[in-house]
């Protein structure tokens, strides 16, 4: 269906249904016959022939209908594409102007789908405004029921969903500072003990100094001690069980030549891969038994500075990594639309909630690099990633495998977020995306995360979202578009 395509209706018939016709209808079977000769008065018959437009999505709902004959079905635009929601042939189904009855608050009515003919169809119409009024006269406690219904599922999603989100923050500020309170506090602690190394260096260097060393031996062993360190960062990464071997033989290595503290010093140079070899080469090239034990613990410092300094800076590192996964997660920095590579965002909150996932879930990664970049509002799709990868990690209790998986179907982006948890069963499978609809405990779910999401997804970037679930193996599949959604 175009955007531009017209709606062509033959003029409406009034006075053709009889007031005894319209009781065999199912929605006017109650009404008294004073009520049926209004309606019988104030609508009209109308005729569409097949393939004709009746309302399109998005129009101001001006009609309320009743079919009479033929077949019609219900669509909604999901990006470029139409999707029919319902095919009928049965007599009496209306749609339309179906909320005409609510107070004016300022909210637009407009259809909420688009009506098309399949067949040569005939309706019963009423005007929107005619619809409303006898709605409201006819039946004024039913009327406040329903406003009061929608009034107060409107203003409690709202409420519930800020109650959502800022719990949401508060759980992922919690993890934020828990993983930045890591690499901070071991960055503290290898600062403190390299200001205590690096005194302890300069009054080893007083002592070999004061020891009357000739100025060519000295120059010996700084070269030594550079070589040591070059080594050292060269070195391959020794297994726990390697690293403790050596250890001991760099213990033993000293213990036999008498070294202070040998077994002190022994696990710094393993950690560094020095093993014994580099240790007699070192004691061959410097010629001194006396100036060997002062040169074993300088260059012991000098390794451990070394190590601390890596130290530090792989904290700061993954520091300063958690804050810019901070800010590509909120996007504060950023336009609130954009052309975006999808994966940026799920690592960025894969980041913001590794303390939630823990190290009872396993997280295996099956990204096409190879996909474009799509257009869309990164920080919703984040809270959309959010709600999924959160409601994996519970299903599985914390301790599973999730999935995450990137891939092209046709003209869309889709992103599968998988568990490993028992599953959604089928009864209840096409209710999840629905408002306060949850399978968790009183209070550990609102039921709104999927229908933010699936608001998100489907009104907001004209993609579409479901679920594939068997025990062992459940699937949120996300579809976004590559091109910018055809604009209503």
């Amino acid at each position: 269906m175009s955007d531009v395509e017209e709606i062509r209706l033959e003029p409406c018939e009034p006075g053709v249904l009889t007031p005894a016709d319209l009781r065999t209808l199912f929605l006017f079977e109650k009404l008294t016959d004073e009520q049926l000769g209004w309606l019988a008065t104030h609508g009209c018959t109308m005729r569409v022939p097949a393939g004709g437009l009746v309302v399109r999505e998005g129009d101001p709902a001006e009609a309320f209908f009743v079919l009479l004959s033929g077949t019609i079905a219900l669509t909604r635009r999901v990006g470029e594409d139409e999707v029919t929601t319902i095919r009928t042939e049965q007599r009496g189904v209306y749609m339309g102007a179906t909320q005409a009855y609510l107070r004016d608050d300022g909210v637009p009515r407009n259809y909420m789908a688009s009506m098309r003919a399949l067949s040569d169809s005939e309706f019963f119409m009423v005007s929107a405004a005619d619809f409303g009024w006898l709605m409201r006269e006819w039946f004024p406690m039913a009327i406040h029921l329903l406003e009061g219904l929608a009034l107060g599922m409107r203003s409690s999603q709202a409420a519930i969903g800020e109650r959502q989100r800022l719990a949401a923050l508060g759980a992922l500020s919690a993890g934020l500072m828990h993983e930045l309170n890591n690499p901070a506090a071991a960055a503290a602690r290898a600062t403190s003990a390299l200001r205590q190394r690096v005194a302890a260096m300069r009054m080893k260097l007083g002592k070999l100094a004061a020891g009357k060393v000739a100025p060519d031996r000295l120059t010996a062993l700084l070269e030594l001690q550079e070589e040591v360190i070059e080594r050292a960062a060269k070195s391959p990464t020794l297994t726990a069980m390697q690293t403790a071997d050596l250890e001991d033989a760099l213990g033993e290595w000293m213990d036999e030549r008498n070294i202070t503290g040998g077994w002190d010093v022994a696990p710094v140079f393993a950690q560094g891969g020095i093993d014994t070899a580099c240790l007699t080469e070192l004691e061959s090239r410097l010629a001194s038994p006396e100036l060997l034990d002062q040169a074993i613990h300088w260059i012991g410092y000098a390794l451990e500075t070394e190590q601390l300094m890596s130290d530090i800076e792989d904290a700061t590192g993954r520091v300063s990594s958690l804050v810019h996964s901070a800010k590509q997660y909120s996007h504060l920095d950023r336009a609130a639309h954009q052309w975006i590579d999808v994966h940026i965002g799920l690592e960025s909150t894969l980041v913001m909630l590794a303390h939630k996932i823990g190290d009872g879930v396993e997280v295996v990664k099956e990204y096409d690099r190879e996909l474009p970049q799509i257009p869309a509002h990164p920080a919703e799709l984040n809270q959309v990633w959010t709600n999924l990868i959160d409601n994996a990690v519970q299903a599985m209790s914390g301790a599973g495998t999730l999935t995450i998986r990137t891939f092209r179907e046709d003209d869309r982006l889709v992103v599968s977020v998988g568990d490993t948890g028992p599953g959604v069963p089928p009864e209840i499978r096409k209710r999840v995306f629905e408002p306060f609809f949850t399978t968790k405990p009183v209070g550990e779910g609102t039921g709104l995360g999927l229908d933010i999401s699936y608001r998100i997804v489907v009104n907001g970037h004209g993609g579409d979202i479901s679920v594939e679930s068997r025990p062992g193996d459940t699937r949120f599949l996300v579809r976004l578009p590559f091109a910018e959604p055809a604009s209503s």
